[in-house]
């Protein structure tokens, strides 16, 4: 029951992701808006991570399945990698190198904001 709970409140937001989505004047994807739901929520206290902790955990360990479609889909657009082959393997190592910065970033910041609020 736990899990359907879960699943229940992951769904809610997602929906009012798309309804927001929906009645703004400028293309923001609902999952985005989702997130940040998500987001605001956990930050306010509303929501408490064990309150979606166990459906987080299935979708993070299940990850690599939600790229199957995408990896099919590329396999249409084969003419076009042919035509940038040398612009897309510098294109995918700038890109990793700027993921690995922000994420660096981010663990950083985060990390001082939890030892900030460990300190009395």
């Amino acid at each position: 029951m736990k899990l359907l709970s879960q699943i229940g409140i992951v769904f809610a937001i997602c929906w009012l992701g798309t309804l927001i989505e929906a009645v703004l004047p400028f293309p923001l994807p609902a999952s985005v808006i989702a997130m940040l739901i998500l987001l605001v929520l956990l930050l306010v206290r509303v929501l408490h991570p064990r309150h979606v902790q166990e459906k987080s955990d299935f979708l993070l360990g299940n990850l690599q399945f939600f790229f199957i479609p995408a990896t099919v889909g590329i396999m249409n657009y084969v003419d076009v990698l042919r035509e940038n082959l040398v612009l897309l393997p510098v294109i995918c190592i700038v890109s990793t190198i700027a993921t690995f910065a922000v994420t660096a970033a981010t663990v950083t910041l985060t990390n001082r904001l939890l030892n900030r609020r460990k300190k009395p």
